[in-house]
């Protein structure tokens, strides 16, 4: 695996269905880790950038042999790392 190729994650949503994410970036927040996420049709990368992509972020609880993703469900929680992300550049929540 090279260095600084993205990494294509599979999580399990709400309805037990497999949703494939690349990983596009881990953030640190108050000691706390998050990832922005983004879906992908299928466990391989898509062929073209898309820089439409819709962004995810989602909290990281590691444990020694796994991690899992959360949903952030605290507003204040969200907009604090929204905030931290963007240092100043433009984010939509949708």
């Amino acid at each position: 695996m090279q260095e600084n190729a993205p990494e294509i994650i599979k999580v399990i949503g709400e309805q037990n269905e497999e949703i494939f994410m690349k990983l596009q970036e881990i953030v640190n927040v108050e000691g706390q880790d998050y990832a922005l996420l983004s879906i992908v049709e299928d466990d391989t990368l898509p062929t073209a950038d898309n820089e439409e992509d819709e962004l995810i972020i989602m909290k990281m609880n590691k444990t020694e042999d796994d991690c899992t993703f959360e949903v952030i469900e605290d507003d204040e929680e969200f907009n604090m790392v929204a905030s931290a992300i963007t240092d100043g550049d433009e984010f939509e929540e949708e």
